[in-house]
């Protein structure tokens, strides 16, 4: 409380050139921030050439909001001594542009793998695949999760949290957690078996116990079906990769 009180007493001994410099700080950043992207974006691929290929980048929303928010990180640092802004304070923006960053990068990263990106686009090239089939999609949703899990542990590493300390204060909390997530490691491991067998694709016509359908899509945890009723099915992987699989796509043409 004593703080919040020196702070609004400081306030009046602000210079006003200060706070209208720190204003146009924040509005610099915002404005350029598109510009600042883009160049940066085409600096690094130096054979685009497409303004629209460039804003279509993975990185180029990303980057507009880290360069604004760096505009606020900035504007704050150079108001800390008119406010006269504590140590403990200016840890706390700290660590908070620190965990936004890390937010935005792991955004644009995880962007950057999905269907239709200019990097799987190469990665297509590279593995002279014609399309993302089931398994490339699985294993690129594989790598999005792998980066939010890496960023949710830069952020608790970052909130000064012991990750050793964490994991063993669950206890029995985190026993009972386990036993609840075995049907999701079931599927999860069923989805891998699917991915690696590949006893169907995505668009396949497939058939098992009593549904009969087309393949939408293979998650994590389920495979949706949609059935000749036009309804549709979601399936766990767990109960697919144990079960008889009818795949009437894989007929040989003759």
């Amino acid at each position: 409380m004593q703080q919040i009180n020196d702070f609004f007493s400081n306030i009046s001994a602000i210079k006003f050139a200060d706070v209208v410099f720190a204003i146009c700080i924040i509005v610099l950043f915002k404005l350029l921030s598109g510009s600042i992207s883009y160049g940066i974006i085409k600096l690094l691929k130096m054979k685009v050439k497409k303004g629209r290929e460039i804003k279509e980048s993975a990185f180029y929303y990303p980057l507009k909001v880290f360069i604004s928010v760096l505009g606020f990180y900035i504007a704050i640092y150079f108001l800390k001594t008119p406010l006269n802004l504590s140590a403990k304070i200016m840890g706390i923006v700290n660590k908070a542009f620190s965990i936004i960053s890390i937010i935005i990068f792991a955004r644009g990263l995880a962007k950057s793998f999905v269907p239709g990106s200019a990097l799987v686009y190469k990665m297509i090239k590279a593995t002279e695949k014609e399309e993302v089939d089931t398994s490339f999609n699985f294993l690129l949703k594989i790598i999005r999760f792998v980066i939010y899990v890496i960023a949710v542990f830069l952020i608790i590493t970052e909130l000064g949290i012991n990750l050793n300390g964490l994991i063993a204060g669950f206890g029995i909390t985190g026993l009972i957690v386990t036993l609840a997530a075995q049907d999701t490691a079931k599927n999860l491991f069923g989805g891998v078996v699917i991915f690696l067998d590949k006893p169907f694709v995505v668009g396949d016509w497939i058939q098992f116990d009593k549904y009969e359908g087309t393949v939408e899509d293979i998650t994590f945890r389920s495979t949706r079906i949609r059935t000749f009723e036009n309804s549709v099915v979601n399936v766990p992987n767990s109960v697919l990769s144990n079960t008889s699989i009818n795949n009437w796509s894989r007929i040989p043409s003759t």
